[in-house]
């Protein structure tokens, strides 16, 4: 493979352990790896991007998404609804999906991520009808090149039972574990560098038993994979723990094995102060939602107490149903603005919520090869147009949440670029977008 060095930028945010810019800076790319980060690189032998007048960060960590979700965006009667009338809703819907649809709705959202400078995703898939099955997804990243984090989700318990989703869309327990023990031995690579990590996720306390929760760890940590799931994302998730078991989300939480660094949880808007403080003792990681948080009307999670306390925390746009939108740059903005409105003009700077976004969320996936630009971490490298009207008059390229594009211009991931001049390069987007339509409306007929 021929080195790629990219050349001559205005900025080059390492987001390294010391934070360090290098103005005029090169990052020389090498069999999937950084080989070298700094400046006036020879280019001898080398395939050279022009970086001038431009920002480069590392790639973007998306730690929570529904990607299949891109296929029922905008839905009437969902528009305008909280979470659980939102959820009930929907079920119907996502019940009438078939695998082609999960397939689709994954390479559309991946899309989605990619130009907005993600790298990596993670996606919490916890219902399977009509023959779907994790690999639906997890062929569409290998086809796309995306680093990619399925986690192997569950519902099991239906409202005839007390739970919220309609019975015939939850699946029996003892399946779920075979088929999450099916999905790692068949797909999870935990090498350096690894393009596809496969976790466990049972949906939520409102959605699978004590028992699956409980025994879906034990899974994990025999086959050391994390885990992850949904908890304390509204007031009414709050209520529905304390009647239920009796005790709030964090509790639940530890007392089922569900703390620690192998664990990351969606949401916790509503952590109260001892939940946080469980959390950073055990170094429990945190997906941050905030545009879904709004549009459901969760409320602001307190990422502020959360960073203070040393909470590991990472950023997440979540499903495209709850958020219509999957630009992880957005999310950043939204983080630092919603941080600003509860706590205050000083809560949080825009570099602050840059970290959170590349190095924050490969943290909480376990990954120690990807969220920096460093020698030898995974060669995912996105370049930021910083000349365009979107940051023109900017006099910090560093504060690109502040003035700067949402879209990225190039992205690299393990080296390979797949963005180019704000195209993905390994498919057709328009087409994609034509096919996802033309099965959204095949849904609707069905529906």
């Amino acid at each position: 493979m021929t080195d790629t060095l990219i050349q001559n930028a205005r900025l080059v945010l390492t987001m390294d352990a010391t934070r360090r810019a290098i103005t005029a800076g090169d990052v020389l790319l090498r069999d999937g790896v950084i080989a070298a980060v700094g400046v006036d690189f020879p280019s001898d032998g080398c395939s050279v991007v022009n970086a001038e007048g431009c920002l480069v960060t590392p790639g973007l960590v998306n730690t929570h998404h529904h990607l299949y979700q891109t296929m029922t965006r905008a839905v009437p009667g969902a528009q305008d609804a909280a979470l659980f009338g939102w959820l009930q809703t929907l079920y119907p819907i996502w019940a009438a999906m078939r695998p082609d649809d999960f397939f689709t709705s994954a390479q559309v959202g991946m899309v989605e991520l990619l130009l907005s400078g993600c790298t990596t995703t993670a996606d919490h898939l916890y219902l399977y009808p009509n023959g779907a099955r994790l690999e639906d997804t997890i062929h569409a990243a290998q086809e796309i090149g995306m680093r990619f984090h399925p986690t192997r989700g569950a519902m099991s318990i239906g409202e005839s039972d007390g739970g919220l989703p309609p019975d015939h869309l939850v699946e029996r327990e003892a399946a779920i574990l075979d088929d999450m023990i099916r999905v790692i031995d068949a797909f999870h690579d935990a090498s350096h560098g690894s393009m596809l990590r496969v976790g466990v996720a049972p949906c939520s306390p409102f959605s699978v038993s004590r028992e699956l929760m409980r025994d879906a760890a034990v899974l994990a940590r025999d086959k050391s994979v994390m885990m992850h799931t949904h908890l304390a994302e509204n007031n009414e998730d709050i209520a529905y723990s304390l009647e239920r078991f009796g005790m709030r989300p964090g509790q639940y939480a530890e007392e089922l094995g569900w703390t620690g660094p192998d664990v990351w949880h969606a949401h916790c808007v509503k952590l109260n102060p001892q939940e946080i403080a469980l959390f950073a003792r055990t170094q429990t990681g945190v997906a941050h939602c905030p545009c879904s948080n709004c549009r459901l009307a969760s409320g602001i999670a307190p990422v502020r107490a959360m960073r203070d306390a040393g909470v590991p925390v990472g950023l997440g746009v979540d499903g495209s149903a709850s958020n219509d939108s999957g630009n992880l740059m957005a999310e950043a903005r939204q983080t630092m603005l919603l941080q600003r409105v509860a706590y205050g003009a000083g809560a949080m700077s825009p570099g602050e919520a840059l970290e959170i976004a590349t190095r924050g969320g490969a943290q909480i996936l376990g990954r120690d090869d990807c969220g920096s630009l460093e020698v030898g971490k995974c060669a995912d490298v996105v370049i930021w147009d910083m000349e365009d009207v979107s940051a023109a008059g900017n006099w910090d390229p560093a504060a690109i949440l502040l003035a700067g594009p949402s879209l990225a211009r190039d992205v690299f991931v393990n080296g390979k670029q797949v963005v180019a001049e704000g195209h993905i390069t390994t498919l057709d987007q328009r087409a994609l977008a034509a096919r996802q339509n033309q099965q959204m409306r095949a849904l609707q007929e069905r529906v």
